[in-house]
């Protein structure tokens, strides 16, 4: 597979392709024409009025005009002063979706960079580079030390010319990889909750006229016992399985919204300043100001925050006999002094305890206005919502593990009723990896296949 960069048409799809795929990057036919242009007027303007980061310094030192034989000095060094990072590396899909989306921001043209250096990038991603970026250090105004690792890391000993280091830098290409690979991660964890929810349903023998007006949700459920005249235990399940329907809609419409945001800041000409192709003019702009970003990432935690929690409750729920009418803790027989799955519920608990604080907003935050002289005092904290993002799916996928092995153990211990279709599969996947707590044993030691399930097979 190829992913033509045209600077338009970059999708979610394309960046998991070259970030956590095998695929090739190539340019589209019509990009080279248009960089030559964009790169005609930045030359032009070198020998013109000032021109922010071409022909002057950067931050408070934009006063300070740049001579025209300094500045490939310039230029190098604006690399090397923004590498003050911190923290551990980026994993590597991070890293590559990181560059991909540098070099699909280039082929705009709006950038003013020459084609040799697109070219440049193009030919690193597919040579399977990955710098080491560091993780912390951006404000979401621009990810400038991600993005000086990133530049240090790809150049070696290619030259830039001016203006071209201040377009490597000023990008929010780190906090937006970030995004991408978090929301789809987010993305499929939400189905996989789905199914979870469906399958608890079934562990509870809940009752399924609460579907009513989720069409999805009871399609997972086709051919269920459920569906049969008093298979119900209850005229009134807790709410955490009587509102399903309910919080997953919420969750499906922030989830939807912040891939709306994610996927145009995929093709969204990111920096300042910007070259202006029709006018053939450079302006200054705020398009580094990453907030449409950051409150889409802040709303889809808060959306995937009631999903985590709900399955907190009802995997607690489903260990309690009261009710379920079945042993206490799923034990496997009745009356037995040992705890079955029940200290389950404390690691479900903590881990929606921890996601649930990863929901606060971080783009509400404030920034300090003594930096530069007060100039740059605004923040969005983009990358640390995309973090946070992350963050919480790894929690939530290893609380729907605990979900699903509850679940499991219930609906055996119902005597294996009639599943539908898609609960079905679900239930044989995690008996192929976690078996049945028989008496006498302890819980499952280790329920990372699981997690692996619900990332590679129930996606």
């Amino acid at each position: 597979m190829t992913v033509v960069l045209t600077g338009n048409t970059l999708t979610l799809a394309d960046v998991l392709a070259v970030a956590r795929g095998d695929a090739a990057v190539s340019l589209d036919a019509a990009v080279a024409e248009r960089v030559r242009h964009g790169r005609a007027i930045v030359e032009a303007a070198v020998d013109g009025e000032p021109v922010y980061g071409l022909t002057t310094g950067v931050g408070v030192r934009k006063r300070t005009r740049v001579d025209a034989g300094e500045l490939a000095e310039f230029n190098r060094r604006l690399i090397l002063d923004h590498r003050v990072g911190q923290g551990e590396a980026a994993p590597p899909d991070v890293v590559r979706a990181q560059l991909l989306l540098v070099a699909n921001a280039f082929a705009r043209g709006e950038s003013g960079v020459r084609v040799e250096l697109l070219e440049h990038l193009v030919a690193q991603v597919n040579s399977g580079v990955v710098p080491v970026v560091r993780t912390l250090g951006s404000i979401g105004m621009a990810d400038l030390p991600a993005n000086a690792d990133l530049a240090h890391g790809v150049l070696g000993d290619f030259e830039l010319a001016p203006k071209e280091a201040l377009s490597l830098l000023g990008s929010n290409a780190f906090s937006t990889a970030l995004a991408a690979l978090a929301l789809t991660d987010a993305l499929r964890l939400a189905h996989a909750l789905d199914l979870a929810a469906a399958l608890d349903l079934e562990a509870l023998a809940a009752n399924v006229g609460t579907l009513h007006d989720d069409a999805e949700l009871a399609a997972l459920l086709e051919g269920s016992y459920l569906w049969a005249p008093g298979a119900a235990r209850n005229l009134q399940d807790p709410l955490s399985f009587r509102c399903i329907p309910q919080v997953r809609s919420a969750a499906r419409d922030t989830l939807a919204f912040a891939r709306r945001r994610v996927e145009h800041e995929l093709n969204a000409p990111q920096e300042n300043p910007l070259v202006l192709l029709d006018d053939r003019r450079i302006i200054s702009v705020g398009r580094f100001d990453a907030l449409p970003l950051a409150q889409a990432l802040d709303v889809a935690r808060i959306g995937l925050a009631p999903l985590l929690t709900s399955a907190s409750e009802r995997a607690i729920k489903l260990l309690q006999s009261p009710v379920t009418g079945l042993p206490e803790g799923l034990a496997a027989e009745p009356g037995l002094a040992e705890s079955g799955l029940s200290e389950f519920g404390v690691p479900a608990q903590a881990l929606a305890v921890e996601a649930k604080l990863l929901a606060q907003p971080v783009s509400i935050e404030t920034g300090s206005t003594s930096h530069h002289e007060g100039i740059e005092d605004r923040i969005t904290l983009a990358p640390l919502a995309a973090r946070r993002l992350a963050q919480m799916v790894e929690l939530g996928e290893r609380l729907a593990a605990i979900e699903l092995v509850v679940a499991s153990q219930a609906i055996d211990l119902r005597g294996r009723p009639q599943l539908g279709g898609a609960t079905q599969r679900v239930y044989d996947a995690v008996r192929a990896v976690v078996p049945f707590t028989a008496k006498g044993e302890p819980p499952p030691q280790d329920l990372e296949p699981v997690r692996l399930l619900l990332r590679e097979r129930l996606a």
